[in-house]
């Protein structure tokens, strides 16, 4: 038997909310959500790789089911600028998907969103036991705060690299699964004229997710980075740290990277590789979804995990997973209502269209029991096969240390920096944060 072992996630993530009736949407307002008998709800989401409108095409068919209620679905790629102010204002929206740049923990410690356990009590929209028996429990874990649940999971997210397996096997080339065998495929790569690799320069926690992290994990095991994530004193210069380090120095150094990648956006890179002008990327499982319109024809995208340190510690299973937190304010105006689309958006029959139509795993249990999409094969026997799952915290947590990491490895990329002086600073920014009281700290189990 597999035992699953998660570190929460922040950086990356998951979905789902709400609560209210059964498989009839009996939801009403909750409170100032009426015009004229008319019940309002308002919904704001993260416009990333997977779009907003299935949450559109969602909310029209709640509507259809539900007269007298009107939905509205917006968002886009920074959406939580938006939403910071309406927090603080006091006039959030009545369910909301706010990304990476909103620190969700901070506003449940701040009272300011709603606990949802005894929504998780109540009926699902379809069918029988109560709405958390639904969601894989592992996963419903991650939305955990000192044991209430204030975020929910709806689609995971999967982080690993990626080729083109038309590509490798033309050229008689074998995905490595091991830092040494990477390293001499890189040279066989690069005697063709490709760039081994490449990555997205400008965000450079795609980097510190698909190398840094990984590679410290697979050297030093799990404790060398739960001792990362909490911050604990000589972590971030561990032994463990310093050679992850050494290896993404050691693969700029040799020129395995494609040129330029430093300045890159996501959706550059991500296009170099798509044209065959670097073999393998780091980036997580929406990067189907992300670039579906602009993929050449011909080309192919497949998953595999970051190949592992031989000798290490950590188990070669390991896999990285992402959770993208939806929640409902506690000063939402039509709470129950939101509850009860969030329901009819987690019941197994959108759960499973979901993982159809946008190539991605969900949180809800028997949704991958469909043919899956071929880009999803892959990842999915990754999740399925893996020992050890783990996920990013520290970034929601500790946001001024996650910029100084970033730019610190982005120091080191430039070769403005060595390894060993890329983990003191980075160990420095970390021993700030110990020593502010003002900031909360947090652990990973």
């Amino acid at each position: 038997m597999i035992k699953w072992t998660f570190t929460l996630g922040a950086i990356a993530a998951i979905m789902a909310i709400g609560c209210s009736g059964g498989s009839k949407d009996s939801a009403s307002n909750d409170g100032g959500g009426t015009s004229g008998g008319e019940r309002k709800l308002e919904v704001q989401a993260f416009k990333g790789g997977y779009g907003i409108d299935f949450y559109q095409e969602a909310a029209k068919e709640y509507e259809a089911k539900n007269p007298g209620l009107k939905i509205t679905v917006e968002g886009n790629p920074r959406v939580w600028e938006q939403l910071k102010p309406r927090f603080v204002g006091g006039d959030p929206p009545d369910l909301t998907f706010p990304g990476w740049g909103m620190d969700h923990w901070a506003l449940a410690e701040e009272g300011q969103l709603l606990d949802l356990d005894s929504a998780l009590a109540e009926k699902p929209y379809e069918g029988e036991g109560t709405w958390g028996d639904t969601f894989e429990p592992q996963l419903l874990k991650l939305g955990q705060l000192e044991g209430k649940q204030y975020v929910l999971p709806y689609y995971v997210m999967l982080y690993g690299w990626w080729y083109d397996p038309g590509v490798f096997a033309k050229n008689g080339w074998t995905p490595p699964k091991t830092y040494s065998e990477l390293l001499s495929l890189c040279e066989k790569i690069k005697a063709k004229g490709m760039a081994p690799l490449t990555y997205q320069g400008k965000y450079p926690y795609y980097m510190i997710d698909g190398m840094l992290l990984p590679w410290a994990l697979s050297v030093g095991g799990p404790e060398a980075l739960k001792a990362a994530q909490n911050m604990e004193p000589g972590a971030w210069k561990s032994p463990a740290m310093v050679q992850a380090a050494k290896m993404i120095d050691e693969l700029n150094k040799k020129g395995y990277f494609e040129k330029g990648a430093v300045a890159s956006t996501h959706t550059e890179s991500q296009q170099d590789f798509l044209q065959g002008k670097a073999a393998m990327i780091p980036c997580g499982s929406w990067l189907y979804s992300e670039m579906e319109k602009v993929i050449p024809p011909g080309a192919k995208m497949q998953f595999m995990l970051p190949p592992v340190v031989a000798d290490g510690k950590g188990d070669p299973t390991s896999l990285l997973i992402g959770i993208e937190p939806w929640m409902v304010p506690s000063e939402a105006k039509n709470q129950k209502d939101a509850i009860g689309l969030f329901k009819y958006m987690t019941s197994l029959t959108k759960a499973k269209e979901f993982v159809e139509k946008k190539g991605t795993l969900m949180a809800i249990k028997g949704s991958d029991e469909v043919k899956l999409p071929e880009i999803l094969v892959e990842p999915a026997k990754s999740f399925k096969a893996s020992k050890y799952l783990w996920a990013v915290q520290f970034r929601q947590w500790y946001p001024a240390f996650s910029t100084e990491l970033e730019n610190a490895l982005t120091s080191l990329l430039q070769g403005n920096s060595t390894p060993e002086a890329f983990c003191d600073r980075v160990e420095a920014a970390a021993e700030k944060v110990r020593g502010d009281d003002s900031i909360k700290k947090h652990k990973v189990q």
